[in-house]
Formats: C-alpha cells, sequence, structure tokens
C-alpha cells in the first residue's frame, strides 16, 4: 500500500503480530538503481520476516534492483503485477502485464539467473474484459514455468479505464473461488488469496482453501484487531498489550528521531491504534496537537493514550 506500508507503520503492526510477513511499499526498479536505497529499503530488524515489492516492466532493470536489495536481506522479493493506477500504467508495469504473461515470466527469469531470488507474483484474477478463469489460469501456468512458485492473488478483477485505484479496490466484485480453483489445479504452487479481508477470523476460513491470505487496508485502519491473529491463526500463545506496545514504540520513535527522521511519519501509524473504541476520538486529537507542538508531552504516548477506557 502506497504511503501506507513504510517501515515505521511495519514496526507497530510487528509489535501487534509476529508471526505475519510484513510487505513493504512498492519500489520502482529506476528508483533502487538510480536513486537513494537505503531511504526505500531500511527496515529494522525486528520486522523479520518483511518482504520488498518491486515493480518492474523490464527483466534487465529488475534483476539489477534486486542485485542492488541483496544486502538489506529481504525474505521475499515480491513483483508487483496488480497495481493499476494510470502512473504505473503508462510505465509499462503493474497490471497490465497480465496481459504479458511471458514477459512477467521473463522477469522472474532474469531476476533469478542474475541474483538467485525466486520472486513471488502478485496479480489480479482478471483484467478489463478478461475475466475468465482461463485467462487467470494460463497467467499462472507461463510465470510458474519460469520458476515462480508463490502467487499473491488480488481477487478481485481491474480495470485500467473507467475505475481509478481506489475504485478498483471496491467496485469489482470479490472473486475468491476463482483462487481456491488455482489452488486445485496447481497445488505444487503456493496460492494466497487477497482482497476484502477484514478480520483474523474471515482469514482463517480462507485459509481451509489456500495457503495463505494477504490483508491490506483492513490491517492500516484497524491494526489492533488483529492482535488475535497469532493465536487465531499459528496457535500461538502470543498476547500483545497495547500499553507495552506503545512503550516499545515510545522507544523506537526516539531513536529514529535521534537520526532525524521528522516526528510526523513516526506518529501516522498510531492514528488508527484505538480506531472504533472509546477514547479513540481524543487519542487522535492528541497525536494531532502533538504533531502542532512539533514534540510529545511528558509520559509520551503512554500518556495520550486512553488505555483503562479501551482496554476496559
Amino acid at each position: 500500500m502506497m504511503e501506507r506500508t513504510d517501515r515505521h507503520f511495519r514496526f507497530l503492526l510487528r509489535l501487534v503480530t509476529r508471526r505475519t510477513r510484513l510487505y513493504s511499499e512498492m519500489v520502482v526498479d529506476r528508483t533502487l538503481i538510480h536513486g537513494d536505497p537505503p531511504r526505500h529499503l531500511d527496515f529494522h530488524p525486528a520486522e523479520h520476516p518483511v518482504a520488498l515489492q518491486l515493480g518492474s516492466g523490464d527483466p534487465r532493470l529488475a534483476a539489477r534492483a534486486v542485485a542492488v536489495a541483496l544486502p538489506w536481506g529481504y525474505d521475499e522479493v515480491n513483483l508487483n503485477v496488480g497495481c493499476p493506477s494510470p502512473r504505473v500504467q503508462a510505465g509499462g508495469f503493474g497490471v497490465v502485464l497480465m496481459r504479458r504473461p511471458e514477459r512477467v515470466a521473463e522477469i522472474v527469469r532474469a531476476v533469478y539467473e542474475e541474483t538467485g531470488v525466486r520472486m513471488t507474483v502478485k496479480h489480479r484474477v482478471g483484467l478489463d474484459e478478461r475475466g475468465d478463469y482461463a485467462f487467470l489460469a494460463r497467467f499462472v501456468e507461463v510465470v510458474a514455468a519460469a520458476g515462480a512458485q508463490v502467487f499473491v492473488v488480488h481477487a478481485r478483477k481491474a480495470w485500467t479505464e473507467g475505475l481509478d485505484p481506489k475504485a478498483n479496490r471496491t467496485v469489482p466484485p470479490l472473486e475468491h473461488p476463482k483462487v481456491y480453483r488455482l489452488k486445485r489445479d496447481f497445488p505444487e504452487l503456493t496460492i494466497v488469496t487477497n482482497g476484502g479481508i477484514a478480520s483474523p477470523e474471515e482469514a482463517r476460513a480462507h485459509l481451509e482453501q489456500v495457503d495463505g491470505v494477504m490483508v491490506g487496508r483492513a490491517m492500516w485502519n484497524r491494526p489492533w484487531s488483529w492482535a488475535t491473529a497469532d493465536r487465531l491463526l499459528w496457535g500461538d500463545a502470543h498476547a500483545p498489550d497495547r500499553r507495552a506496545l506503545l512503550e516499545r514504540y515510545q522507544a523506537y520513535l526516539e531513536d529514529r528521531l535521534a537520526e532525524g527522521t521528522p516526528l510526523r511519519p513516526l506518529l501516522r501509524p498510531l492514528f488508527n491504534l484505538f480506531k472504533g473504541e472509546h477514547g479513540g476520538r481524543r487519542w487522535r486529537q492528541a497525536l494531532d496537537a502533538a504533531l502542532v507542538a512539533g514534540r510529545l508531552p511528558p509520559g509520551g504516548l503512554v500518556a495520550l493514550a486512553p488505555l483503562a477506557e479501551a482496554d476496559a
């Protein structure tokens, strides 16, 4: 999720759940090759397992970008073939690559030959007028033949015209059964479904049909609602505590401030931590006040939090 899953939000999520795999924002190949790699690639060791999501439509550039990222030690490199934004389309990557499965296969093959990294692939169930299962299955078959073994499937078709990126996340209907069928037809592959999954309980239901579940905006909108994920999905006894979470995030925040990170991106992931709960509005107002003041009050995040009310 662009402008959402940065390193600070990922660190917060790692305090909520220690078993989930975290994904970066999509980074374009040329940005890593010609830009400032640490700005886009640095992460806290606690984030593991963590995946880098790459945007590319060029096998040569993709391989160079992954080579740049190798020293950071990401646990996975994922190729985004699902983003429908006009800017991404204009760059020749994202969801438009679903029309060119052979090109995606070339990218996967080139990255492996140059770096030894087996890319995973995120894509849609269909594109524009091609919403039939045969189109989806052929895409997976061609890309898998190049060595991809993990497919993360957004269970909505994308429209390249007529719908903006936001509408493409909500207007096309969800078609999770198509993703389930992929798993039945390609049992040797790891198939992950994505789209409209709002709770750990819903995730657990999908896991009866597929190997994994990817969650996006539901994590951003209500991060604390995923505090039960480790127990429900992995049988892990881990039970996070919000006071301890805020104390650990406070220490993280102070370390980043000492490095020169502005306060705003550090506080932004916290705004929804008490969303929908008693005291949640006052929590957001207190964070806004801290941003206006340019500093946290004495006592830091814990002093601002409605812990007694929200956790009563």
